[in-house]
């Protein structure tokens, strides 16, 4: 397909900053920065596209698949908002690293443009396993790793995903009309999706919550072991950093109502995390190479 019809990207304002977890920091090789910095400007592209409340649905798939068509190679047509892909795209094919992980996160995009409800908590994993496990399997191909080590990182993603799903329910369902809260929890615990309208959380939808935090916690039971898989000491750095930012805000939520506030880290919160990680890191991993 062709895109001189119309501009592709649909850019929200949002960065790296505004992440819960550090994207490409000074932890990972100088030599794969770059690439780690074109696979998430690629990602937060399409992800703005999926998001953004003006664009009707199937305008959103018709942008999606015109950065799939180029990130694939089957077409590269002339038009603004396509240079994220191929950015990628030459990226992929420096690093040897497949395009099924930026395929796996069009697809979920793609699916958010037509669905906003699921059905159970495997419904609303399956999502998380194309919107978010590409990110740390992409991350482990980039580095050498293989997919012996896709089940720890595909935890850790996806209990990252589930978090943010957590921190942004309510503005989710004000902006986008989208409900990533497992239904047949809410209706087991009398919760209603309007609920996500109220000044603070009502008991039902805080069971439903708590119900998500102990799967988080279940994920990120799996997720521990990354560091110690990993073959690349700076990227064992950097998820074990990830990982104790998951936890610290997987307690906060616990504790906090994220219907009546934002549920965030503190700068002293986030910096305790990273010390406590790089620790983890350096001297709690048994030393394979020093990638």
């Amino acid at each position: 397909m062709t895109s001189g019809t119309f501009q592709v990207e649909a850019p929200s304002g949002k960065g790296a900053g505004d992440e819960n977890f550090p994207v490409g920091s000074f932890l990972l090789p100088a030599r794969y920065r770059p690439h780690v910095a074109k696979f998430y400007a690629f990602a937060r592209t399409i992800d703005d596209i999926a998001d953004d409340p003006e664009l009707a649905p199937n305008d959103k798939v018709a942008r999606l698949e015109a950065m799939e068509a180029v990130l694939t190679g089957e077409a590269d047509p002339e038009g603004a908002g396509l240079e994220k892909a191929r950015a990628i795209r030459n990226s992929l094919l420096e690093t040897d690293v497949t395009t099924r992980h930026c395929c796996d996160l069009i697809s979920a995009f793609k699916q958010d443009a037509v669905k906003s409800r699921y059905s159970d908590w495997a419904d609303l994993i399956d999502y998380c396993n194309r919107s978010a496990s590409p990110v740390g399997r992409y991350l482990l191909d980039l580095h050498g790793d293989g997919e012996d080590e896709y089940v720890y990182s595909d935890a850790l993603c996806n209990a990252l995903q589930v978090i943010n799903h957590l921190q942004d329910c309510a503005d989710d369902y004000a902006t986008l009309d989208r409900v990533y809260l497992p239904l047949d929890w809410m209706a087991a615990e009398s919760a209603s999706i309007e609920d996500l309208t109220a000044p603070r959380a009502t008991p039902g939808l805080r069971r439903v919550m708590d119900l998500c935090i102990n799967g988080v916690r279940g994920l990120l039971a799996t997720s521990r072991e990354l560091p110690h898989a990993l073959s690349s000491r700076r990227l064992a750095l950097e998820s074990a950093v990830i990982i104790r930012i998951a936890e610290r805000l997987t307690e906060e939520l616990a504790r906090r109502d994220p219907i009546a506030e934002r549920v965030e880290l503190t700068k002293p919160q986030f910096l305790t995390c990273g010390i406590g990680g790089i620790w983890t890191g350096l001297f709690g991993r048994p030393s394979r190479k020093n990638g």
